[in-house]
């Protein structure tokens, strides 16, 4: 074998164990294994190649992985924490769960700074989630504008912006180019919202959805077949939300026990819905469009966010996450086991 088959399988005639086979078995196991692991043989394949039945051969294999004949060696790229992912997944029942490790923090305290290659990542996890003819949807949020930044492919869809931008006057630098930059690359139409995510009042958030151009986007909200979200933590800094309200109002809502912000949707600590009034304030996709569409991953990482994307997993609108080790961490070890994100229950008719 050369160098590229031995990382995947090794045919070794050390050890005490693989030498007890004799050399004859030894070179048909070492060739069995290189047809089977390296070149994508099927066992009955084998088996007429080499004259035996195909129960010989799954002995033969499986022979060779107990006596230390063939070593199989799983690789990840050193940013992926499959253990965590898969353990992640596992434990709220979600579709897909990326984690990637935590940037080294700067100084010596505990602190992990905030993730800064999520969005990479989730554009690789788009750009397997999306096909043909799709519909994909994207929320205001830095984690899905640095997303949109890193998407290199796409197939033919088209992007609708799912929620207002956190200020108008940045929507070319915002929301507004993630949409287009999605549908620049792959090739579909887009549909962005030039209006600010929260409005003084009802009257005029419901004005500005009857807006033409804001209205065809709100007509494909149905239609959304993959969604992006990012999640805040109700603090300064890290809720656009939470940043946008007077000192009044966040008082207002903290003491109904928001502990999560996703979309302009509040939530407490059980994933329920709270200040269901911010939302008739909001040019935002509705909660329950969000819980029908098929697919919708949030991307939020770092351990300032745990709390919060726990709560939001606990609501039953997202399907998969894009988060790091630091978040992961908590998230694994956080209260009482969640119900299946893909049941898409709601907490509130629990």
């Amino acid at each position: 074998m050369n160098s590229s088959e031995e990382s995947a399988v090794s045919a070794m005639s050390a050890g005490r164990s693989a030498m007890r086979m004799g050399p004859a078995e030894l070179v048909q196991a070492a060739a069995m294994a290189r047809r089977f692991y390296l070149e994508g043989k099927s066992k009955i394949q084998i088996a007429e190649e080499f004259g035996v039945s195909r129960f010989k051969v799954a002995r033969v294999l499986e022979t060779a992985l107990e006596r230390d004949l063939v070593r199989i060696e799983i690789r990840v790229p050193a940013e992926l924490d499959a253990e965590r992912s898969d353990a992640l997944r596992a434990r709220y029942g979600l579709r897909h769960a990326v984690v990637v490790e935590s940037p080294t923090p700067a100084d010596d305290s505990d602190e992990s700074p905030d993730p800064e290659n999520l969005g990479e990542v989730a554009a690789g996890l788009l750009g397997e989630l999306v096909t043909e003819g799709d519909v994909l949807g994207l929320a205001w949020g830095r984690s899905t504008i640095h997303m949109a930044a890193a998407l290199d492919s796409l197939p033919p869809c088209t992007v609708v912006q799912l929620t207002g931008v956190y200020d108008a006057g940045t929507a070319e630098r915002g929301s507004v180019e993630a949409v287009r930059r999605a549908a620049q690359v792959s090739g579909g139409d887009a549909h962005p919202i030039y209006a600010p995510m929260l409005l003084p009042d009802a009257a005029t958030a419901a004005a500005l959805r009857h807006q033409t151009g804001i209205a065809r986007a709100f007509e494909y909200f149905d239609k959304v077949t993959v969604a992006a979200v990012s999640i805040g933590s109700w603090e300064p800094g890290i809720s656009t939300v939470h940043d946008m309200l007077t000192d009044e109002e966040r008082a207002h809502y903290a003491s109904l026990g928001v502990a999560a912000e996703m979309s302009a949707h509040l939530f407490d600590a059980e994933g329920r819905r709270v200040g269901r009034d911010l939302g008739e304030r909001c040019i935002t996709v509705e909660a329950d469009r969000l819980r029908r569409i098929p697919e919708v991953v949030a991307i939020a990482g770092g351990a300032r966010k745990a709390a919060a994307i726990d709560a939001v997993l606990r609501s039953g609108l997202v399907t998969s996450l894009v988060t790091d080790t630091a978040a992961a961490d908590h998230l694994l070890t956080a209260g009482t086991a969640p119900r299946p994100a893909l049941d898409r229950a709601d907490p509130d008719g629990a």
